[in-house]
């Protein structure tokens, strides 16, 4: 990033804390890419195609949210977490491993989960950074309103799913 931009910024806003918390973004976009991508291939249940579908949608936007992160923390002279160890010491939205149930309501609710602490981490920046950094505001605004997308479309289809296990009962 050009020094003054950075200097600019450094006026209003601690700069590192800004790295720190766009790196603990980053290590959620990378195990919520990877939590959406294996949930994918796993899942069983109703619905399975248009859920595996939607989860692989999701794991792709992750990863470009990941990218567009990774770019920000380096126009800021910052340096990216390089090694997916630190994924889990710096993520304070939990992973869950599917766990041997790969049910695809369980793992509607586990994104869901995961999506919820993501828009909470977004709020966050956009906070921080409202009217100090407009960049990164407008990015952590980008990103919040992908992630709301996200959990209203997996609450959908987990309304969709209680209510077609609801109708299958009704006929046994």
């Amino acid at each position: 990033m050009a020094k003054e931009s950075v200097a600019i910024i450094k006026d209003k806003l601690n700069v590192n804390r800004v790295i720190d918390v766009l790196n603990k973004a980053l290590a959620e976009e990378w195990l919520a890419f990877y939590q959406y991508w294996i949930g994918a291939a796993v899942m069983k249940g109703a619905m399975r195609g248009d859920i595996q579908r939607e989860f692989e949608q999701h794991a792709l936007e992750e990863f470009g949210h990941a990218k567009l992160l990774v770019d920000r923390i380096i126009q800021l002279e910052g340096t990216p977490l390089l090694h997916p160890q630190r994924w889990f010491e710096y993520t304070e939205c939990a992973y869950e491993e599917p766990d041997n149930d790969f049910e695809i309501t369980r793992l509607l609710l586990q994104n869901t989960a995961s999506e919820r602490c993501a828009i909470r981490r977004y709020q966050g920046i956009a906070a921080m950074t409202d009217g100090k950094d407009f960049t990164t505001c407008d990015l952590a605004k980008k990103i919040l309103a992908d992630e709301q997308a996200h959990e209203q479309e997996l609450q959908d289809f987990l309304d969709d799913v209680r209510m077609l296990y609801r109708e299958t009962s009704l006929y046994e």
